[in-house]
């Protein structure tokens, strides 16, 4: 683990990954109208083993995975509303999380150096 793994928990490693995750998500929702677009995701929980073994720097980018559909459009676009709006939604909010636990425990870590 890396001293800011050590120092932050996973979060540390967890949050560039959900960062790199939101932007896939919403391109893919961006481009639901655009013919012949792939739908494409990260395999998160690989990407967060391997940020936690060796920093959140090794594990950026995450590799990218194509998102399988259930209902293909006849255009070849593999995008659906439905299924990217709901992990959307999730994504953000598992990156809030993550975002403030950090925050407490960077709290917590002013109060023991500052004594206040």
């Amino acid at each position: 683990m890396s001293d800011a793994t050590d120092l932050f928990g996973l979060h540390a490693a967890a949050l560039p990954l959900r960062e790199q995750r939101l932007k896939l998500l919403a391109a893919n929702l961006a481009n639901a109208d655009t013919p012949h677009y792939k739908a494409v995701d990260i395999d998160f929980a690989t990407a967060l083993r391997r940020a936690a073994a060796g920093g959140a720097e090794a594990a950026l980018p995450a590799p990218v995975v194509w998102r399988v559909p259930t209902q293909p459009s006849l255009d070849g676009n593999t995008v659906e509303t439905d299924v990217e709006q709901a992990a959307f939604g999730r994504a953000a909010l598992e990156y809030r999380v993550s975002l403030s636990l950090l925050e407490g425990r960077i709290r917590s870590l002013l109060t023991a150096i500052t004594g206040q």
